[in-house]
């Protein structure tokens, strides 16, 4: 029979916890559940740490008050921003900002190189190039059988899914998987003209239905990205971002070709209804953890990866039941930005944008989506520029 952890020469080794996905969920899971004492393997597809990234990066200010171990990021790893540049469609713009309040820009290879260091520091192992391809178990108390792409078997006490928005683990355990979705393009340059103590975002109905584009100076390079709705399997637009680049000049310019191209599918349909079952649980994009408004994840990614962990880790040492029965109802349901996103996609339209962009009600819902805050921000107008 196999055995937990310490196994006999020619028995096999049972994880306490394999955690499907190296990215921000799946890296804080795994930290929790070692730090609790729990026996840790983490696998990924991908080659290596910070390798076929989807995301910006950025972190709010929200994720480094409340996750202490942020803290401890080196200083070369990120860059602070301050304030938010809103663009109508005709590039008129208002200025927003919040006493006190900040995003994060990140070098995201090199911060997930440290976070993977930290992750084997607390005692669990990291594997690369290992790709999910089922799981299973006979009976319910049985250990689970995770199956490799090389056709190795991991056996395993608890398995959490963090492997992104398709998630593999999610479909294997016939739990809910994502079905609405932006799709973003960004590219990194080495060199542009931009204010560079702002997120500049910029509302498009037509280069950007369903979302917005962007632009920021990061750590050492200068991301401009671009995104919208789309709908699984239905004929509809590309992101031109080559035409969005043309109507931004001037406020956002690239000099030279990108230096770095990422891409993907982002869910933005809020919390999925059926995250977890027996012995398994979803975290971060497979969960549909990402604000339907903003379509930030990474805050709710490492919070609830965490938690998961630390509950694994506790539910494993016979301290807790286990956290698939409580744990998800724990999760956001982002109500309020749910109605942010409806409203926006019900209202989006340039005409709509040019005019609306100084009132206060806009100023309020800008306030409620970059800073997370029912207070005021201070507002500093710049719409008559451009």
């Amino acid at each position: 029979m196999p055995v937990r952890g310490g196994a006999p020469a020619g028995q096999p080794v049972i994880y306490d916890l394999v955690v499907v996905g190296a990215s921000f969920a799946g890296l804080a899971c795994a930290r929790a559940a070692a730090l609790g004492g729990s026996r840790v393997l983490v696998i990924d597809k991908k080659p290596g740490a910070g390798a076929r990234l989807h995301t910006t990066g950025m972190i709010v200010k929200d994720a480094v008050d409340t996750i202490p171990w942020l803290r401890d990021v080196p200083s070369e790893l990120v860059r602070r921003i301050e304030g938010v540049r809103l663009y109508a469609p005709n590039l008129r713009h208002v200025d927003l900002h919040a006493p006190g309040y900040y995003f994060w820009a990140t070098d995201v290879p090199r911060l997930m190189q440290w976070m993977v260091g930290i992750v084997q520091a607390a005692g669990a192992e990291v594997r690369y190039g290992a790709l999910f391809t089922s799981v299973r178990r006979e009976r319910e108390h049985d250990p689970w059988s995770v199956v490799l792409g090389t056709g190795e078997t991991v056996l395993c006490h608890y398995i959490v899914g963090a492997d992104g928005p398709h998630s593999r683990v999610a479909k294997a355990l016939g739990l809910s998987q994502n079905r609405q979705f932006l799709f973003g393009v960004e590219h990194e340059y080495a060199q542009a003209d931009l204010e560079p103590n702002y997120l500049h975002c910029f509302l498009d109905s037509q280069l950007a239905p369903g979302y917005i584009g962007w632009g920021f100076a990061g750590v050492g390079v200068t991301q401009i990205g671009l995104a919208r709705r789309v709908n699984p399997g239905s004929r509809q637009g590309r992101v031109d971002l080559a035409a969005f680049l043309r109507k931004t000049e001037g406020r956002v310019t690239p000099r030279g070709a990108p230096t770095s191209i990422r891409a993907g599918m982002i869910p933005c349909g809020g919390r999925l209804p059926v995250v977890a079952r027996a012995r398994a649980l979803l975290v971060g994009d497979a969960a549909g953890l990402v604000s339907p408004a903003t379509a930030g994840g990474i805050h709710a990614a490492l919070r609830y990866g965490e938690e998961a962990g630390e509950a694994v880790a506790r539910f494993i040492a016979g301290k807790v039941a286990d956290p698939a029965g409580w744990l998800p109802r724990q999760y956001p349901r982002f109500r309020i930005k749910r109605v942010v996103r409806a409203v926006f996609e019900w209202t989006q339209g340039d005409w709509t944008y040019n005019l609306l962009l100084r009132t206060r009600a806009m100023r309020r819902i800008g306030e409620r989506v970059y800073f997370h805050s029912k207070g005021t921000p201070a507002l500093r107008s710049g719409a008559g520029q451009g």
